[in-house]
Protein backbone atom coordinates (compact mmCIF):
# COMPACT_ATOMS: atom_id res chain seq x y z
CA UNK A 1 0.00 0.00 0.00
CA UNK A 2 3.22 2.07 0.74
CA UNK A 3 4.27 1.94 -2.78
CA UNK A 4 1.06 2.94 -4.45
CA UNK A 5 0.21 5.74 -2.05
CA UNK A 6 4.31 7.01 -2.66
CA UNK A 7 3.73 6.65 -6.43
CA UNK A 8 0.40 8.24 -6.42
CA UNK A 9 1.99 11.22 -4.61
CA UNK A 10 4.29 11.27 -7.49
CA UNK A 11 2.14 11.56 -9.87
CA UNK A 12 0.27 14.23 -8.16
CA UNK A 13 3.44 16.13 -7.98
CA UNK A 14 4.10 15.52 -11.41
CA UNK A 15 0.93 16.87 -12.31
CA UNK A 16 0.59 19.49 -10.20
CA UNK A 17 3.70 21.15 -11.91
CA UNK A 18 2.79 20.57 -15.58
CA UNK A 19 -0.57 22.59 -14.27
CA UNK A 20 1.58 25.28 -12.76
CA UNK A 21 3.84 25.59 -15.96
CA UNK A 22 1.05 25.26 -18.49
CA UNK A 23 -0.82 28.14 -16.38
CA UNK A 24 2.33 30.36 -16.82
CA UNK A 25 2.51 29.15 -20.43
CA UNK A 26 -0.93 30.00 -21.48
CA UNK A 27 -1.54 33.34 -19.60
CA UNK A 28 1.42 34.69 -21.71
CA UNK A 29 -0.11 33.39 -25.07
CA UNK A 30 -3.51 34.46 -24.18
CA UNK A 31 -2.24 38.21 -23.66
CA UNK A 32 0.10 37.98 -26.75
CA UNK A 33 -2.90 37.52 -28.67
CA UNK A 34 -4.97 39.91 -26.94
CA UNK A 35 -2.52 42.28 -27.20
CA UNK A 36 -0.62 44.83 -29.99
CA UNK A 37 2.99 43.91 -30.44
CA UNK A 38 4.00 46.88 -27.73
CA UNK A 39 0.87 45.80 -25.83
CA UNK A 40 2.45 42.71 -24.86
CA UNK A 41 6.00 44.14 -24.68
CA UNK A 42 4.24 46.12 -21.80
CA UNK A 43 2.70 43.20 -20.17
CA UNK A 44 5.93 41.18 -20.19
CA UNK A 45 7.84 43.37 -18.90
CA UNK A 46 5.52 43.48 -15.63
CA UNK A 47 4.96 40.01 -15.75
CA UNK A 48 8.55 39.49 -15.80
CA UNK A 49 8.95 41.75 -12.23
CA UNK A 50 6.63 38.83 -11.23
CA UNK A 51 8.12 36.49 -11.94
CA UNK A 52 11.35 37.50 -10.12
CA UNK A 53 9.76 38.23 -7.00
CA UNK A 54 7.62 35.40 -7.29
CA UNK A 55 11.31 33.13 -7.04
CA UNK A 56 12.85 35.79 -4.48
CA UNK A 57 9.72 34.95 -2.57
CA UNK A 58 9.70 31.30 -2.99
CA UNK A 59 13.18 30.59 -2.52
CA UNK A 60 13.15 32.82 1.18
CA UNK A 61 10.05 30.83 1.81
CA UNK A 62 9.10 27.87 0.31
CA UNK A 63 12.45 26.19 -0.60
CA UNK A 64 13.12 26.63 3.50
CA UNK A 65 9.61 25.59 4.17
CA UNK A 66 10.44 21.95 2.68
CA UNK A 67 12.75 21.20 3.86
CA UNK A 68 11.17 21.12 7.73
CA UNK A 69 11.28 17.77 9.18
CA UNK A 70 9.54 16.78 12.50
CA UNK A 71 6.46 16.03 14.25
CA UNK A 72 3.01 17.39 12.71
CA UNK A 73 2.82 19.97 15.20
CA UNK A 74 5.90 21.60 13.66
CA UNK A 75 5.07 21.02 10.14
CA UNK A 76 1.93 22.69 10.54
CA UNK A 77 3.37 25.97 12.92
CA UNK A 78 6.36 25.97 10.20
CA UNK A 79 2.94 26.23 7.41
CA UNK A 80 1.47 28.91 9.12
CA UNK A 81 4.47 30.99 9.58
CA UNK A 82 5.46 30.63 6.01
CA UNK A 83 2.05 32.12 5.00
CA UNK A 84 2.19 35.00 7.80
CA UNK A 85 5.47 36.18 6.46
CA UNK A 86 4.60 35.61 2.84
CA UNK A 87 1.37 37.86 3.41
CA UNK A 88 2.86 40.28 5.26
CA UNK A 89 6.10 41.09 3.12
CA UNK A 90 3.92 40.86 -0.72
CA UNK A 91 1.86 43.84 0.88
CA UNK A 92 4.35 45.49 1.77
CA UNK A 93 6.28 44.81 -1.94
CA UNK A 94 2.74 45.40 -3.42
CA UNK A 95 2.57 48.93 -2.12
CA UNK A 96 5.94 49.54 -3.43
CA UNK A 97 5.17 48.46 -6.53
CA UNK A 98 1.85 50.51 -7.07
CA UNK A 99 4.24 53.38 -5.33
CA UNK A 100 6.29 53.64 -8.33
CA UNK A 101 3.92 52.49 -11.10
CA UNK A 102 2.19 55.40 -9.96
CA UNK A 103 5.51 57.75 -11.03
CA UNK A 104 6.16 55.55 -14.01
CA UNK A 105 5.38 55.96 -17.34
CA UNK A 106 4.82 52.97 -19.89
CA UNK A 107 4.52 49.75 -18.18
CA UNK A 108 3.74 51.74 -14.65
CA UNK A 109 -0.17 51.18 -14.49
CA UNK A 110 0.42 47.86 -15.22
CA UNK A 111 2.68 47.27 -12.12
CA UNK A 112 -0.19 49.37 -9.81
CA UNK A 113 -1.83 46.49 -11.18
CA UNK A 114 0.09 43.87 -10.40
CA UNK A 115 0.43 45.69 -6.89
CA UNK A 116 -3.08 45.40 -6.29
CA UNK A 117 -2.96 41.58 -6.81
CA UNK A 118 0.71 40.50 -5.44
CA UNK A 119 -0.56 39.10 -2.40
CA UNK A 120 -3.21 37.10 -3.81
CA UNK A 121 -0.59 35.13 -6.14
CA UNK A 122 1.69 34.91 -3.89
CA UNK A 123 -0.18 33.22 -0.88
CA UNK A 124 -1.69 31.02 -3.49
CA UNK A 125 1.76 29.83 -4.61
CA UNK A 126 2.93 29.36 -1.26
CA UNK A 127 0.40 27.15 -0.23
CA UNK A 128 1.97 24.63 -2.89
CA UNK A 129 4.87 24.59 -0.52
CA UNK A 130 2.41 24.06 2.25
CA UNK A 131 0.98 21.10 0.84
CA UNK A 132 4.31 19.82 -0.24
CA UNK A 133 5.21 19.56 3.24
CA UNK A 134 2.42 18.71 4.89
CA UNK A 135 2.39 15.48 1.85
CA UNK A 136 -0.63 16.33 0.46
CA UNK A 137 0.23 16.58 -3.23
CA UNK A 138 -3.22 16.18 -4.51
CA UNK A 139 -4.42 19.23 -2.90
CA UNK A 140 -2.03 21.41 -4.37
CA UNK A 141 -2.67 19.60 -7.49
CA UNK A 142 -6.54 20.55 -6.61
CA UNK A 143 -5.91 24.05 -6.35
CA UNK A 144 -3.27 24.73 -9.24
CA UNK A 145 -5.62 23.15 -11.69
CA UNK A 146 -8.21 25.44 -10.41
CA UNK A 147 -6.01 28.50 -10.64
CA UNK A 148 -5.32 27.17 -14.32
CA UNK A 149 -8.99 27.07 -15.77
CA UNK A 150 -9.74 29.99 -13.27
CA UNK A 151 -6.63 32.14 -15.38
CA UNK A 152 -7.58 31.13 -18.49
CA UNK A 153 -11.55 31.55 -18.38
CA UNK A 154 -10.38 35.27 -17.07
CA UNK A 155 -8.18 36.00 -19.82
CA UNK A 156 -9.97 34.76 -22.39
CA UNK A 157 -12.90 36.60 -21.97
CA UNK A 158 -10.79 40.55 -22.18
CA UNK A 159 -11.79 41.97 -25.30
CA UNK A 160 -9.35 42.74 -27.95
CA UNK A 161 -6.49 45.26 -27.72
CA UNK A 162 -7.01 45.14 -23.78
CA UNK A 163 -4.42 47.10 -21.90
CA UNK A 164 -1.64 45.42 -19.72
CA UNK A 165 -2.84 46.87 -16.43
CA UNK A 166 -6.65 45.02 -17.00
CA UNK A 167 -5.10 41.47 -18.01
CA UNK A 168 -2.88 42.06 -15.33
CA UNK A 169 -5.85 42.59 -12.75
CA UNK A 170 -7.88 39.77 -14.24
CA UNK A 171 -5.15 37.12 -13.91
CA UNK A 172 -4.43 38.62 -10.43
CA UNK A 173 -8.08 38.30 -9.24
CA UNK A 174 -8.72 34.75 -11.06
CA UNK A 175 -6.08 33.41 -8.20
CA UNK A 176 -9.03 34.09 -5.58
CA UNK A 177 -11.29 31.16 -6.26
CA UNK A 178 -7.72 29.02 -6.08
CA UNK A 179 -7.06 30.62 -2.85
CA UNK A 180 -9.70 30.02 -1.09
CA UNK A 181 -9.93 26.84 -1.84
CA UNK A 182 -6.54 26.21 -0.59
CA UNK A 183 -7.25 28.30 2.60
CA UNK A 184 -10.48 25.59 3.11
CA UNK A 185 -7.90 22.77 2.36
CA UNK A 186 -5.37 24.04 5.07
CA UNK A 187 -8.28 24.72 7.48
CA UNK A 188 -7.65 21.02 9.37
CA UNK A 189 -4.30 20.63 9.09
CA UNK A 190 -3.19 24.28 10.13
CA UNK A 191 -6.26 24.07 12.88
CA UNK A 192 -4.75 25.47 15.93
CA UNK A 193 -1.03 26.09 15.11
CA UNK A 194 1.23 29.00 16.70
CA UNK A 195 2.66 31.86 14.10
CA UNK A 196 6.58 32.76 14.46
CA UNK A 197 8.20 35.30 12.31
CA UNK A 198 11.04 36.10 13.74
CA UNK A 199 12.96 33.15 12.39
CA UNK A 200 12.19 34.86 8.81
CA UNK A 201 14.32 38.44 9.76
CA UNK A 202 17.01 36.71 11.83
CA UNK A 203 20.57 36.22 10.17
CA UNK A 204 21.00 32.99 9.20
CA UNK A 205 17.75 32.44 8.34
CA UNK A 206 18.40 29.43 5.36
CA UNK A 207 15.97 31.03 2.98
CA UNK A 208 19.10 33.52 2.86
CA UNK A 209 21.29 31.56 1.39
CA UNK A 210 18.08 29.78 -1.62
CA UNK A 211 17.88 33.34 -2.21
CA UNK A 212 21.27 34.78 -3.04
CA UNK A 213 21.22 31.55 -5.69
CA UNK A 214 18.24 32.29 -7.34
CA UNK A 215 19.39 36.27 -7.46
CA UNK A 216 22.53 35.13 -9.24
CA UNK A 217 21.43 32.19 -11.31
CA UNK A 218 17.72 32.73 -12.99
CA UNK A 219 17.21 36.11 -11.33
CA UNK A 220 19.88 38.04 -12.81
CA UNK A 221 18.99 36.67 -16.53
CA UNK A 222 15.52 37.64 -15.82
CA UNK A 223 16.31 41.23 -14.42
CA UNK A 224 18.77 41.41 -17.17
CA UNK A 225 16.22 41.18 -19.61
CA UNK A 226 13.48 43.63 -18.17
CA UNK A 227 16.85 45.81 -18.25
CA UNK A 228 16.63 45.72 -21.98
CA UNK A 229 12.57 46.97 -21.68
CA UNK A 230 13.75 49.95 -19.26
CA UNK A 231 17.04 50.35 -20.85
CA UNK A 232 16.73 49.51 -24.35
CA UNK A 233 14.03 48.33 -26.41
CA UNK A 234 10.75 47.39 -24.78
CA UNK A 235 9.50 45.50 -27.92
CA UNK A 236 13.05 43.30 -27.62
CA UNK A 237 11.56 41.92 -24.04
CA UNK A 238 8.13 40.79 -25.27
CA UNK A 239 9.99 38.93 -28.50
CA UNK A 240 12.24 37.81 -25.54
CA UNK A 241 9.56 36.80 -23.61
CA UNK A 242 7.29 35.43 -26.33
CA UNK A 243 9.95 33.01 -27.55
CA UNK A 244 10.61 31.52 -23.68
CA UNK A 245 7.19 31.12 -24.21
CA UNK A 246 7.26 28.72 -26.83
CA UNK A 247 9.35 26.62 -24.85
CA UNK A 248 7.44 26.45 -21.38
CA UNK A 249 6.73 22.68 -21.66
CA UNK A 250 10.69 22.32 -21.63
CA UNK A 251 10.82 24.10 -18.42
CA UNK A 252 8.53 22.16 -17.31
CA UNK A 253 10.33 19.27 -18.14
CA UNK A 254 13.86 20.52 -17.18
CA UNK A 255 11.94 21.71 -13.30
CA UNK A 256 10.73 17.83 -13.35
CA UNK A 257 14.31 16.73 -13.82
CA UNK A 258 15.38 18.86 -11.02
CA UNK A 259 12.57 17.51 -8.67
CA UNK A 260 12.65 14.03 -9.12
CA UNK A 261 15.97 13.32 -10.65
CA UNK A 262 18.45 13.60 -7.23
CA UNK A 263 15.94 10.62 -5.24
CA UNK A 264 15.58 8.53 -8.05
CA UNK A 265 19.58 8.63 -8.75
CA UNK A 266 20.32 8.16 -5.49
CA UNK A 267 19.08 4.60 -5.65
CA UNK A 268 21.13 3.66 -8.96
CA UNK A 269 23.76 1.05 -7.79
CA UNK A 270 27.81 1.00 -9.56
CA UNK A 271 28.10 4.31 -7.64
CA UNK A 272 29.23 7.59 -9.56
CA UNK A 273 29.73 6.00 -12.71
CA UNK A 274 25.75 4.68 -12.70
CA UNK A 275 25.15 8.51 -12.13
CA UNK A 276 26.80 9.82 -14.75
CA UNK A 277 25.79 7.59 -17.38
CA UNK A 278 22.36 7.62 -16.10
CA UNK A 279 22.63 11.53 -16.35
CA UNK A 280 24.33 11.06 -19.99
CA UNK A 281 21.30 9.68 -21.36
CA UNK A 282 19.40 12.24 -20.28
CA UNK A 283 21.03 15.08 -21.42
CA UNK A 284 20.88 13.51 -24.76
CA UNK A 285 17.50 13.14 -24.60
CA UNK A 286 16.51 16.62 -22.86
CA UNK A 287 18.40 18.14 -26.04
CA UNK A 288 17.02 16.20 -28.00
CA UNK A 289 13.10 16.92 -27.06
CA UNK A 290 14.50 20.81 -27.39
CA UNK A 291 16.02 20.09 -30.66
CA UNK A 292 12.82 18.57 -31.75
CA UNK A 293 10.68 21.49 -30.56
CA UNK A 294 12.73 23.73 -31.62
CA UNK A 295 12.24 22.19 -35.34
CA UNK A 296 8.43 22.09 -35.09
CA UNK A 297 7.81 25.96 -34.24
CA UNK A 298 10.07 27.01 -37.05
CA UNK A 299 8.57 24.88 -39.42
CA UNK A 300 4.90 26.50 -38.32
CA UNK A 301 2.90 28.34 -40.84
CA UNK A 302 3.02 32.07 -40.45
CA UNK A 303 -0.48 32.30 -40.35
CA UNK A 304 -0.72 29.57 -37.46
CA UNK A 305 2.16 30.96 -35.38
CA UNK A 306 0.13 34.37 -35.35
CA UNK A 307 -3.38 32.57 -33.89
CA UNK A 308 -0.45 31.57 -30.91
CA UNK A 309 1.15 34.43 -30.25
CA UNK A 310 -0.61 37.38 -32.40
CA UNK A 311 1.21 40.27 -33.23
CA UNK A 312 4.01 39.17 -31.77
CA UNK A 313 4.70 36.40 -33.62
CA UNK A 314 7.22 37.84 -36.61
CA UNK A 315 9.42 39.11 -34.02
CA UNK A 316 9.56 35.93 -31.92
CA UNK A 317 9.69 33.93 -35.01
CA UNK A 318 12.93 35.57 -35.71
CA UNK A 319 14.24 34.38 -32.65
CA UNK A 320 13.86 30.61 -32.89
CA UNK A 321 16.98 28.98 -33.90
CA UNK A 322 18.93 31.20 -31.42
CA UNK A 323 15.78 30.67 -28.71
CA UNK A 324 15.98 26.76 -30.18
CA UNK A 325 19.75 26.59 -29.47
CA UNK A 326 19.34 27.90 -26.23
CA UNK A 327 17.23 25.36 -24.95
CA UNK A 328 19.36 22.48 -26.92
CA UNK A 329 22.21 23.52 -24.29
CA UNK A 330 20.09 24.30 -21.17
CA UNK A 331 19.00 20.25 -21.88
CA UNK A 332 22.88 19.11 -21.62
CA UNK A 333 23.67 21.95 -18.72
CA UNK A 334 20.44 20.53 -16.69
CA UNK A 335 21.69 17.46 -16.69
CA UNK A 336 25.30 17.99 -15.71
CA UNK A 337 24.43 20.43 -12.45
CA UNK A 338 21.94 16.97 -11.91
CA UNK A 339 24.45 15.34 -11.81
CA UNK A 340 26.91 17.32 -9.32
CA UNK A 341 23.63 17.85 -7.18
CA UNK A 342 24.26 14.09 -6.69
CA UNK A 343 28.09 13.65 -6.63
CA UNK A 344 28.93 17.00 -5.01
CA UNK A 345 26.32 19.65 -4.02
CA UNK A 346 29.13 22.04 -3.18
CA UNK A 347 30.60 22.54 -6.84
CA UNK A 348 27.16 23.93 -7.94
CA UNK A 349 26.72 27.02 -6.66
CA UNK A 350 30.60 28.38 -8.04
CA UNK A 351 29.44 26.94 -11.76
CA UNK A 352 25.33 29.06 -11.37
CA UNK A 353 27.19 32.44 -10.02
CA UNK A 354 30.32 32.53 -12.96
CA UNK A 355 28.40 31.81 -15.56
CA UNK A 356 25.05 33.40 -14.98
CA UNK A 357 26.87 36.67 -14.22
CA UNK A 358 28.60 35.55 -18.01
CA UNK A 359 24.98 35.16 -19.06
CA UNK A 360 24.20 38.01 -18.60
CA UNK A 361 27.18 39.78 -20.17
CA UNK A 362 26.47 38.06 -23.13
CA UNK A 363 23.44 38.97 -23.09
CA UNK A 364 23.99 42.91 -22.90
CA UNK A 365 27.02 42.46 -25.35
CA UNK A 366 24.59 40.67 -27.79
CA UNK A 367 22.15 43.23 -27.59
CA UNK A 368 24.49 46.13 -28.20
CA UNK A 369 25.19 44.16 -31.56
CA UNK A 370 22.26 43.05 -33.08
CA UNK A 371 19.21 43.85 -31.21
CA UNK A 372 17.20 41.44 -29.95
CA UNK A 373 18.23 38.35 -31.94
CA UNK A 374 21.73 39.34 -31.15
CA UNK A 375 20.47 39.43 -27.06
CA UNK A 376 19.07 35.75 -27.74
CA UNK A 377 22.23 34.36 -28.99
CA UNK A 378 23.73 35.70 -26.41
CA UNK A 379 21.71 34.06 -24.39
CA UNK A 380 22.62 30.42 -25.93
CA UNK A 381 26.14 31.32 -26.00
CA UNK A 382 26.06 31.70 -22.30
CA UNK A 383 23.84 28.34 -22.01
CA UNK A 384 26.68 26.54 -23.89
CA UNK A 385 29.55 27.75 -21.29
CA UNK A 386 27.44 26.82 -18.10
CA UNK A 387 26.74 23.17 -19.64
CA UNK A 388 30.52 22.88 -20.91
CA UNK A 389 31.62 24.45 -17.87
CA UNK A 390 29.51 22.17 -15.53
CA UNK A 391 30.15 19.25 -17.20
CA UNK A 392 34.11 19.87 -17.01
CA UNK A 393 33.37 19.84 -13.10
CA UNK A 394 31.75 16.54 -13.14
CA UNK A 395 34.49 14.83 -14.88
CA UNK A 396 37.10 16.95 -12.18
CA UNK A 397 34.65 15.30 -9.34
CA UNK A 398 34.62 11.68 -11.42
CA UNK A 399 38.79 11.73 -10.94
CA UNK A 400 39.02 12.51 -7.22
CA UNK A 401 40.36 9.73 -4.83
CA UNK A 402 38.08 8.68 -2.91
CA UNK A 403 37.19 5.67 -0.49
CA UNK A 404 34.33 4.51 -2.58
CA UNK A 405 32.77 5.31 -5.47
CA UNK A 406 29.66 6.13 -3.61
CA UNK A 407 28.06 9.91 -4.45
CA UNK A 408 29.51 12.02 -1.49
CA UNK A 409 25.48 12.11 -0.21
CA UNK A 410 26.07 8.66 0.07
CA UNK A 411 29.82 8.45 1.26
CA UNK A 412 28.62 10.91 4.31
CA UNK A 413 25.54 8.47 4.94
CA UNK A 414 27.79 5.96 5.74
CA UNK A 415 30.63 7.60 8.09
CA UNK A 416 27.70 8.61 10.05
CA UNK A 417 27.19 5.21 10.88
Amino acid sequence: MRGGRGAGAALASVLDQAATGLTNILVLVLAARLSTASGFAQFSMVYLVFTVLLGLFMAYVGQALVLVRGESADTAAACRSALGFTAAASLAAGAVLAAAGAVLPGPGAGLVALGAVLPLVLLQDGSRYCFSVLARPHHALAADTLRLLGSVAALAAQPQDSSPARLILAWGLATLPSLAAAALLLRRPLAGARMDLRPYVRRGHLGQRFAVEFAVGNGSSQLAVLGLGVFGSPLAVGALRGASTLFGPLNVLFGSANAFGPPLLNRLGGGGRAVVRATAVLAAALAAAAAVWALAWGLLPEGWGRQVLGDTWPAVAALLPATGAQYTLMGLGVSALLTLRVLSPRDTLSVQVVFSLLSVALLALGYVWGGALGAAWGLAAGSAAKAAAAWWRVSRVRRRPAASDAPEGAKERIHDR
